[in-house]
């Protein structure tokens, strides 16, 4: 019997629920992949993969907690021939953009010879929204160590269009999407389009790499976490990933989705009301 299934992995994430739902409507099986469904998925638990994966013939991959993480090249590697042994034929990777771990990652993946797509996608808008920014924004300050480098945030609609054009469309096998949003925004000019569309005062305050440190081990974050964040903090927003891309556009024939338009719907559904 051949493979029919669609699996995501990483399935209950900003990403994969909004996959999911794009699915469904489509009447198209698939599963959510996590360590709380029927069949768990856990990236430190190999020995199990096999009988998540089974049944697949593709799979959906966002990777916990970041790419950038030192193990995740590896730990991708081992994931696709996994995959090929249970006989999936394609992966859809979400990757970064300027991250070398998630350059690492991708080449691991394109190594273990599984076709595969790769997305490598900006910033969430949703990280303001539905992410570790929301309750700060909410607050009424955004508090980072970042100043005027700008970032093209990409609506996580985008990238769940793009996915499921991946996941359905061969087409799109062995092809590589830079997904941005049409403009480059830095977070001081976020949080003001923000502000404008919710109609109340919501700052941003440029902090220090210690004071954000300080913040986050007085919150009970692990220094491996902690550390992350310095790393995509000062390598991800060095200024190399501000430039606009036109990946939306080549996968899915349509422009991307503006961050004032998703602030204006968020804002209209009442996310940073207090």
């Amino acid at each position: 019997m051949q493979n029919s299934e669609i699996i995501l992995i990483g399935g209950k994430g900003k990403t994969g629920g909004r996959i999911a739902d794009r699915l469904a409507k489509r009447g198209l099986g698939f599963r959510v992949a996590s360590r709380s469904s029927a069949r768990p998925f856990d990236w430190e638990k190999r020995a199990d993969w096999a009988a998540t994966l089974t049944g697949a013939k593709s799979a959906y991959v966002s990777f916990q907690p970041d790419l950038a993480v030192a193990w995740a090249a590896d730990a991708i590697g081992a994931l696709a021939r996994t995959a090929i042994d249970c006989g999936l034929t394609h992966i859809v990777l979400l990757s970064g953009r300027g991250e070398d771990g998630a350059q690492r990652a991708e080449e691991a993946l394109k190594a273990s010879g599984i076709g595969y797509t790769l997305l490598r996608a900006s910033w969430f808008c949703q990280n303001f929204s539905e992410g570790a920014f929301a309750e700060q924004v909410a607050a009424g300050e955004l508090a980072l160590p970042t100043g005027v480098v700008k970032e093209p945030f990409i609506h996580t609609d985008d990238i769940a269009d793009a996915a499921v054009a991946a996941l359905t469309d061969a087409s799109h096998v062995d092809k590589t999407y830079e997904l941005t949003g049409p403009r480059a925004l830095s977070f001081c000019e976020a949080v003001a389009e923000i502000a404008e569309a919710c109609g109340r005062d919501i700052t941003y305050r440029q902090i220090s790499m210690a004071e954000f440190k300080e913040g986050l081990a007085a919150a009970g974050l692990p220094k491996g976490m902690i550390d992350l964040l310095e790393e995509l903090f000062t390598q991800v927003l060095d200024g190399r990933n501000s430039g606009v891309a036109n990946g939306i556009a080549e996968i899915l024939g349509r422009p991307a989705k503006d961050f004032g338009d998703y602030a204006r719907e968020a804002a209209a559904n009442g996310t940073w009301r207090v």
